[in-house]
């Protein structure tokens, strides 16, 4: 069996800082990634593509997306610059139940969604860490703002994050790049609100593109979108920072086409003594060993590897103990929320392809409990834009040459104000695997049971309200609401299937994201959160990982592990 220092599982925003902070203190690390290889710029094969250069202009496939990717075309990455970034759900499927919706959005490539992500980043606060525990929710995060406060600022410093300090409780300020500038409507509404609403803040997006430079990476030069890749490498993936940065030690190897079954567990030692391995283009399978194992393969993807590690008392995962894993599944509701036109803009266009919106912080339940029904609280994004020709032919009406002329200029400017909210950690929004059904390789698929609750649906309601009267404030006209139906993961912010916590009886994983069961393994993704906040979590991930790591290098070379 092939030994090394570390096997980090999955190239992601997690498994990307894993395996840089690893090879940098020194030690030999493996990457193992599922997906196909791809190359940093060369393989951006959408980045810049014109319509006329795509099959049928661009046009969607309908025949090919509903038979091969039902799941994945349902996102607003996807299309026919960034297929080849996307998983195709026909060749590795899971239980979709159509009556009873989860979507698993997930890449297939090396960088995973670190190509494909939104780039915002928001640290989190004590307002979120402490709420299960004042609240009697779940279970007590075992850490708090302190502990993880340096480490989003080594991580932003690396990555780089562009924003604008507010010096809010709520929403920690960070190591920021120059901010990147609202337009002149956003300027207009920020104000409206504000003298309305003196508890609410309008700010740009902070957001992981480069306003100044970093080595290796220039800054954003607004072309978008950003989701077909940036050979500028001006955002932030895993394929043009964290990856090339473990290259450069001369620490680190990388197998794509590499799918990560099952963990090995050798209980007399409780440590993780194998990762079984399969390659996807032959079907061979090996068995890999190492000190220390990163499991960063996603939410879903770890955890799934996870239930299907057999070592436990009844034939249950060895990591499974509490009963935790695959349990308090988590996302953010989304696509919720209010736009208006704005009028008295019309001499002004915006320029560029600004790859960021608006932020409005949370403002609901901060101080304590605001008596509204519901308990945590959301955050818009959003932003103001023209109405261009390809929406104005939708909504004005005619025929002919009159009609033709009326698009050649542009329509009124309206805000969009769309709200993300947090969803609490029920024990019955579950994943597991199927008693019956398997992938291609014999692995059991996954399957879900997720349900939204009434504290959801009344915050929901609560932000489409009030992101009209914000719209009142600054006199938009022409508002329109909107909220629509809620399906679990539709977002991209799943979370929390083997959560961190004190008690191993309760909890997956300890303060430092190490397995309770097993003192090896380090899982630093999405699943171990163990609640949801409202803010975009990724920026959360990369600082418990470059944690996580710290602490991992630091007990091995103790002999603690």
């Amino acid at each position: 069996m092939a030994q090394t220092d570390a096997i980090v599982v999955g190239s992601g925003i997690s498994g990307g800082w894993a395996a840089k902070e690893l090879a940098e203190k020194g030690l030999n690390v493996l990457m193992l990634e599922r997906g196909k290889p791809l190359t940093h710029g060369v393989d951006y094969v959408g980045e810049h593509q014109p319509p006329w250069q795509r099959a049928n202009m661009g046009l969607r496939p309908r025949e090919l997306y509903d038979q091969e990717y039902p799941v994945q075309s349902t996102s607003y990455a996807f299309d026919e610059t960034t297929r080849h970034f996307w998983n195709n759900d026909q060749e590795n499927p899971y239980d979709y139940d159509p009556d009873n919706p989860f979507h698993w959005l997930r890449a297939d490539v090396v960088g995973g969604r670190s190509l494909l992500w939104a780039r915002q980043s928001y640290r989190w606060s004590d307002l979120d860490f402490a709420a299960n525990k004042l609240e009697g929710i779940g279970i007590d995060w075992p850490i708090r703002y302190a502990d993880i406060a340096p480490w989003y600022a080594h991580v932003e410093k690396f990555i780089g994050v562009s924003g604008q300090n507010l010096g809010l409780p709520q929403l920690p300020d960070g190591e920021f790049q120059k901010p990147m500038q609202m337009n002149v409507v956003e300027d207009y509404v920020a104000k409206k609100i504000s003298e309305k609403f003196p508890d609410r803040v309008m700010t740009i997006g902070r957001t992981a593109t480069l306003t100044e430079p970093l080595p290796g990476r220039a800054p954003c030069h607004y072309c978008g979108p950003c989701h077909r890749g940036c050979s500028a490498g001006s955002y932030f993936s895993s394929l043009s920072s964290t990856l090339p940065a473990a290259q450069a030690t001369g620490n680190f190897s990388l197998r794509a086409n590499a799918l990560v079954e099952r963990l090995e567990y050798n209980a007399a030692t409780q440590r993780v003594s194998a990762v079984h391995v399969v390659d996807t283009q032959t079907g061979a399978r090996s068995r890999l060993g190492a000190k220390l194992i990163f499991l960063c393969a996603s939410t879903i993807g770890s955890t799934q590897i996870l239930l299907n590690s057999r070592g436990g008392e009844n034939g249950r995962s060895f990591a499974n103990g509490s009963d935790a894993l695959g349990r308090y599944m988590m996302d953010h509701t989304y696509r919720a929320g209010a736009r208006g036109v704005i009028p008295g803009f019309e001499e002004y266009y915006p320029y560029g392809y600004r790859p960021n919106g608006i932020y409005i912080p949370r403002f609901r339940n901060v101080d304590g409990d605001d008596g509204l029904g519901f308990t945590r609280g959301y955050g818009y994004q959003g932003g103001a834009q023209r109405v261009g020709w390809n929406e104005m032919v939708k909504r004005t009406p005619g025929f002919g040459a009159e009609f033709k002329t009326s698009l050649r200029t542009p329509g009124p400017w309206f805000m969009s104000l769309g709200g993300f909210g947090e969803i609490l950690p029920y024990a019955h929004n579950t994943m597991r695997l199927h008693k019956r059904k398997k992938d291609r390789f014999g692995i059991p698929q996954v399957t879900f049971r997720f349900e939204f609750g009434e504290n959801e649906r009344r915050h929901r309601h609560d932000l489409v309200e009030q992101a009209v009267a914000m719209l009142e404030a600054a006199g938009a006209t022409t508002i329109e609401q909107y909220s629509a139906p809620m399906i679990g993961g539709a977002a991209i912010h799943e979370m929390g299937t083997a959560r961190m916590g004190h008690d191993p009886n309760t909890a997956v994983l300890n303060a430092f994201n190490q397995a309770h069961a097993a003192a090896n393994l380090f899982v630093t993704d999405g699943a171990c959160m163990t609640s949801a906040s409202c803010v975009n979590p990724s920026l959360t991930y990369m600082a418990l990982t470059a944690r996580a790591v710290d602490y991992a290098v630091e007990q091995l070379r103790a002999g603690a592990i």
